[in-house]
């Protein structure tokens, strides 16, 4: 091939690229005028940076989300209280000294009724509720509380024009990415808000004295120590919470939080006010945790559930037709009760170990409720349900 035939070539590949690169410019220049040439954003009050939010911007230079945020400040932070304790404890020369503890609660009506955590009151003599900043406290009593849902109501006597009662919300219509806030007292820094998202629902967590808290609700905003018993709002100033306990291995803030669902709160003050405590319902059964092995041995139709060992007299079990062991066996060092019924779930919800049933109904049940229990009659047959009215009280 001769030079000028190669030139030629190469002359027209070279004119018909830059022919196709005109014709793509000219495409987006029509198709694309506003992204390439954006008209000029009138004075409206919008954010007018084509890359940030259309959030609205305020008088005050904030945006409408920011605003929020302050402004549920504003209405719910006279509402959150600083829950002082003190204690006496003896000395290694027993000698009395006192040991004093700090934590969060909010007001939840006019009489002065401070809901916080258990932990945050356990083993004090002495208790004292601060409004806001305010640097004077108030002496306040202890009216009830319940160790095993970590909650404590305390009675402040304060002017009445500082009881300023929180709204309480629905935790049952939470959404995993609604916004959350926390307002509270972490390391006794009174009043510090904080920010985030509902990260999930329904954690069961192992608290430190090994009773399982089911159906938290999981947070990202900051909780610390002293953000305890202290208020889980959503974006409408709304309790939705009460925030109890971090994971956290280094003792900080980590962004993984747990907070009590209003809804189990709202469940049990009427009981911690009128009695002092919490009134569990009793099924009254004594029951022995199934495993595969256990149950190929003893020939079950099924691999776990809670096999039924003894029903107590009188007790909702007995009242519902619910049957213990009539046979004693012995497996290995063991001595057990067979033929009795086998419980397979309580509301739906599967029973693996013996923990299961106890933590549900002190989570989810009270004295008068219902609940409908899943079983194998003699450990036999097809499942069958009952509703079980819960009418006795646990001693």
């Amino acid at each position: 091939m001769s030079e000028n035939k190669i030139w030629n070539r190469t002359s027209n590949i070279v004119l018909s690229g830059a022919v196709a690169g005109l014709l793509v410019l000219g495409y987006l220049h029509v198709t694309e005028p506003e992204r390439l040439n954006p008209p000029p954003t009138q004075q409206t009050g919008q954010v007018t940076d084509p890359g940030a939010t259309a959030a609205q911007v305020t008088p005050g230079g904030g945006t409408a989300t920011e605003d929020q945020v302050i402004n549920l400040y504003k209405n719910n932070s006279d509402s959150v209280v600083n829950v002082t304790t003190r204690s006496f404890q003896y000395n290694y020369f027993m000698e009395l000294v006192p040991r004093d503890g700090a934590g969060s609660g909010f007001v939840i009506d006019k009489s002065g009724h401070v809901v916080t955590n258990y932990h945050v009151v356990q083993g004090a003599q002495r208790f004292f509720v601060a409004f806001g900043n305010r640097e004077q406290s108030y002496p306040a009593q202890l009216v009830g509380f319940d160790q095993s849902n970590d909650l404590a109501v305390l009675k402040v006597d304060a002017p009445a024009n500082l009881l300023k009662p929180v709204q309480l919300g629905d935790s049952d219509k939470l959404q995993v990415g609604q916004t959350a806030v926390a307002i509270g007292n972490p390391f006794g820094l009174g009043q510090t808000i904080t920010t985030g998202v509902v990260s999930s629902l329904n954690r069961d967590i192992q608290a430190e004295n090994n009773r399982v808290m089911s159906g938290l609700i999981q947070t990202d905003a900051a909780i610390n120590r002293g953000n305890s018993g202290g208020p889980l709002f959503d974006s409408r100033g709304r309790v939705i919470g009460v925030n109890t306990m971090i994971y956290s291995p280094s003792g900080g803030s980590v962004g993984i939080g747990f907070a009590i669902p209003i809804n189990t709160v709202k469940h049990f003050i009427p009981d911690l006010i009128q009695y002092g405590r919490v009134r569990h319902p009793w099924l009254g059964v004594s029951v022995l945790a199934l495993n595969p092995r256990l149950a190929q041995v003893l020939k079950m139709p099924v691999s776990e559930g809670l096999l039924v060992v003894q029903v107590a007299p009188g007790g909702s079990a007995q009242k519902a037709g619910v049957s213990g062991g009539n046979r004693r066996v012995y497996v290995g060092n063991y001595e057990l009760y067979l033929g009795g019924d086998v419980l397979l779930a309580v509301d739906g919800k599967s029973l693996r170990q013996e923990q299961d049933l106890l933590n549900y109904l002190q989570s989810n049940k009270k004295l008068g409720d219902t609940l409908e229990l899943t079983l194998l009659k003699g450990g036999q047959g097809q499942p069958v349900k009952l509703n079980i009215p819960l009418d006795t009280a646990r001693n």
